[in-house]
């Protein structure tokens, strides 16, 4: 599997992480299995994946305890995951997932070491800004975070969701890591506004969350009802059931490359994401480790020249993102 690299002279990963999220938030609550999710992150491990990425905000607070449970049963192979927490959105109603950004600094100090606990360890490899707080400089935020590296509780540290002003203010503090952001074939606003192509200029790693369309990208989700009931993504503008109608001829097109290319649909999305730069990485979630390996496979996949002109003219998905 190709690697990426953290910016700063930072470490190498494997460029499809795991990411946890909807083993405990976010999805289909009734179909949570935690010692599923234990052998999911035990067999990323072995399948090579080392970037393992979770978030105070899921659950909330639930996936990092989660994820500690997984690391801590890997014993000496918790030395080859790149742990990666977020802090600064704080969980004001579990129900409806309504969170409010918290950029202080004296918020991040104590976000931190409640992360350190709930995850069992002593040191975060790489923690994100989950999201810039408008009402707290960047400068401050980054300036508290810096602080914890010197202290050695945390190794590098990422923005979640940024602009190219806000990395550039944040890197005149303290190197920026990486930027976790969304990106996909229907999703592609980082591409569009320059984050990209800023990361790969400034040697910082992108890393692109939801790769594959929240599930949507991998040909498996044709109406609501292939969702569960209690699933979060109903809410979701993209899933109502005229929007996810008009959605398919994203999918058809997507569906055609596979066919020819011998790969499945989530792969061919998850290539798709690789193939915009060196420095790019996946972070597609699951919970089961059937699809956890048909994600990884991706990671080998090298889609043609023509498959990727026509990937870059798909129609534009209907509904916010």
């Amino acid at each position: 599997m190709r690697e990426t690299r953290l910016g700063g002279g930072g470490r190498t990963f494997a460029s499809v992480g795991l990411g946890c999220m909807g083993m405990s938030w976010g999805y289909d609550e009734l179909g949570r299995d935690e010692t599923e999710s234990i052998a999911v992150v035990h067999r990323a491990v072995e399948l090579g994946v080392d970037l393992i990425d979770t978030a105070d905000q899921y659950g909330p607070f639930t996936n990092e305890v989660l994820v500690g449970r997984a690391l801590a049963a890997l014993g000496d192979g918790r030395d080859r995951v790149l742990l990666a927490t977020k802090g600064g959105l704080v969980v004001d109603d579990p129900v409806t997932y309504r969170s409010h950004r918290d950029g202080r600094p004296e918020h991040l100090r104590a976000a931190v070491d409640a992360s350190l606990t709930r995850l069992g360890v002593d040191h975060i490899d790489l923690y994100q800004l989950h999201r810039i707080d408008p009402e707290v400089p960047v400068e401050e935020s980054w300036g508290a975070l810096s602080e914890l590296v010197a202290a050695g509780k945390l190794g590098a540290l990422g923005l979640s969701e940024a602009s190219v002003a806000e990395i550039g203010r944040a890197q005149g503090v303290h190197p920026v890591a990486s930027v976790q952001s969304e990106l996909s074939l229907w999703s592609r606003e980082a591409l569009d506004d320059g984050v990209v192509e800023h990361c790969r200029r400034e040697g910082i790693a992108f890393i692109a969350f939801a790769p594959l369309g929240r599930g949507f990208l991998s040909g498996r989700i044709s109406s609501p009802e292939d969702l569960p009931k209690a699933d979060g993504r109903h809410r979701l503008a993209r899933y109502q059931p005229d929007a996810l109608a008009a959605n398919q001829a994203v999918l058809d097109q997507v569906r055609a490359v596979a066919e020819e290319t011998g790969a499945s649909v989530a792969q061919v999305s998850l290539a798709w994401v690789l193939a915009q730069g060196d420095h790019v990485a996946v972070l597609p979630g699951t919970k089961t480790r059937r699809y956890l390996e048909e994600n990884v496979g991706a990671g080998a996949l090298r889609l043609s020249p023509a498959a990727l002109e026509r990937l870059a003219h798909l129609p534009a998905a209907v509904g916010g993102r």
